[in-house]
């Protein structure tokens, strides 16, 4: 054998073990190697996941781990790597390992590959380790963002988790210079300047499938912040089939995407799966007859087959430069990442005038409320009304755990906005409780609240006359299978999905009904 395994009581030194809730495991890199997993350690015969046909020499080690008979499992490609990347992710992080020393970063970069594969830590050094169990905690409790904040008396770490920031790791103040330029070196940025700010961008090999992390640096008070955005394509959903979407919205969108020019925005706040939405739009539209160019900032995720741009406002490339660049390289479907300026709504539109798709997203708190953010840019109304071809506002909210969620009875308050009769007694919803699966917070991922505006000829007209919001709305939301986000929201609680808490949370109602 090329490598001990993590138990054997033989008089041997044994390797360093991998414990996690007390059960031994096999080393990392052993179970890399050889293809096989401890999937339940306790059951008899234990059981154990295999990749392909393991040969007999890694049985028997196997064997000797468990110290019991044994059942093997072959398990598909995909499913071993995840179950390895769940397995060997780092949940319980061990703060004493961290010295008061500060490391030597030059030697810690030394040889730092491209790709470094983080479950493969046994003999790293302890702010190594460290930075891996964080990053390997994000991907594992698909987690959006690492927040590392240096305060006065100590240095704290928090996940946001299914949108909200929960802390994982509370260390001592000394540990921030060690910790924040040990993560500046792995994003190669300037570990010598901590007076701006900064933005880079690292690969990271985890259990089989490389994570990008996009990292900002934010000079403060005691230190430099750090934000990491973990990029996981595979937990992405790059279909959009697969977003969740109510039927009847789908179908609608999917029948707006198919005119060959016009605006179809996407619009939501910060972290609302607006770049996830256009990515699967784009996904849909993708064919080799089509010449589809997209100008990013960033870009997210490389799709085969379509043109991709970075903006870099340092040298002058912003969204309105890109765009105007891409408009002379024959695009037959344009991607602007955000619709920021008048100079940038004016170009997209000047390009749906002249037979191009344009796809965008921007910040309002409805669909409608797009309509109304384009004209404050100074979009002309009556262009605006004839290349307007549909807005998608979507929110996203947790999901409630299904090992503990509730059944309730709606209060009067409830049954109000859910839309249900006063002596209705039969109909349940379901509230978080909390348990160990979902710590302890009563949710566990996220689904998404969608409202699709389609821009029909009384909309249209609407627009050419600069009617209100409402006006607008009251059009947009009487057509058959279109809902707000509210509505879409209280369906999700009525089919059990989500709390009405999280709705109101996410989706706040308007006093002018516009959607929201």
């Amino acid at each position: 054998m090329s490598e001990p395994l993590a138990t054997a009581d033989d008089g041997a030194e044994p390797a360093p073990a991998n414990r996690r809730m007390g059960v031994e495991r096999l080393t990392y890199s052993f179970a890399k190697e050889r293809g096989l997993i401890i999937l339940d350690p306790h059951a008899r015969p234990a059981v154990i996941g295999a990749r392909g046909a393991p040969d007999a020499l890694a049985l028997i080690e196997v064997r000797r781990a468990v110290d019991a008979p044994i059942r093997v499992e072959t398990l598909p490609q995909e499913a071993f790597d995840r179950r390895l990347s769940e397995i060997y992710a780092i949940s319980n992080l061990d703060t004493d390992q961290f010295g008061a020393d500060d490391d030597d970063l030059t030697s810690l970069a030394e040889g730092l590959p491209t790709t470094a594969d983080l479950l493969d830590s046994d003999n790293d050094a302890p702010v190594i380790r460290l930075i891996n169990g964080v990053i390997a905690e994000a991907v594992k409790t698909r987690a959006s963002d690492v927040h590392v904040e240096p305060y006065e008396k100590g240095l704290s770490i928090r996940l946001r988790i299914d949108g909200v920031l929960r802390e994982i790791l509370s260390l001592p103040a000394r540990a921030t210079p060690s910790l924040v330029s040990r993560i500046k070196v792995m994003a190669r940025l300037d570990i010598s300047e901590k007076r701006v700010p900064q933005d880079g961008r690292m690969s990271i090999a985890l259990g089989g499938k490389t994570v990008d992390v996009r990292v900002s640096t934010l000079p403060a008070r005691f230190g430099e912040r750090v934000v990491m955005r973990i990029l996981d394509k595979e937990e992405a959903r790059l279909d959009l089939d697969a977003l969740g979407m109510p039927p009847a919205t789908l179908a609608r969108l999917k029948t707006v995407l198919k005119r060959p020019n016009g605006i179809i925005l996407v619009t939501g706040p910060t972290g609302s799966g607006k770049t996830t939405t256009l990515y699967a739009a784009l996904a849909i539209l993708n064919d080799p007859s089509l010449n589809i160019l997209t100008v990013e900032d960033p870009v997210e995720y490389a799709i085969e087959g379509i043109g991709q741009t970075q903006i870099n406002p340092k040298v002058g490339m912003t969204f309105a430069t890109g765009l105007r660049a891409i408009l002379r390289q024959d695009p037959d479907i344009v991607m602007v990442g955000e619709i920021r300026d008048g100079e940038t709504a004016d170009i997209a539109i000047r390009a749906a005038l002249t037979g191009h798709l344009v796809l965008s997203t921007i910040h309002t708190n409805s669909a409608v409320g797009a309509v109304t953010r384009l004209r404050d840019m100074g979009a002309e109304a009556f262009l605006l009304s004839s290349t307007l071809a549909g807005v998608l506002a979507q929110r996203l909210v947790r999901r409630l755990c299904p090992s503990c969620k509730a059944p309730a009875a709606p209060d009067a308050a409830e049954k109000s906005l859910l839309g249900l009769a006063a002596d209705d007694i039969k109909t349940r919803i379901y509230r978080p409780v909390g348990c160990a699966r979902c710590s302890q917070s009563g949710y566990e991922g996220r689904l998404g609240v969608y409202e699709l505006m389609v821009v029909d000829a009384a909309i249209r007209e609407r627009i050419h006359n600069d009617a209100g919001e409402a006006e607008i709305a009251t059009r947009a939301f009487s057509a058959k299978g279109a809902q707000t986000l509210a509505e879409c929201g209280f369906a999700h609680v009525l089919a059990g999905a989500t709390s009405i808490e999280e709705v109101l949370r996410v989706v706040r109602q308007e006093d002018d009904g516009a959607g929201v």
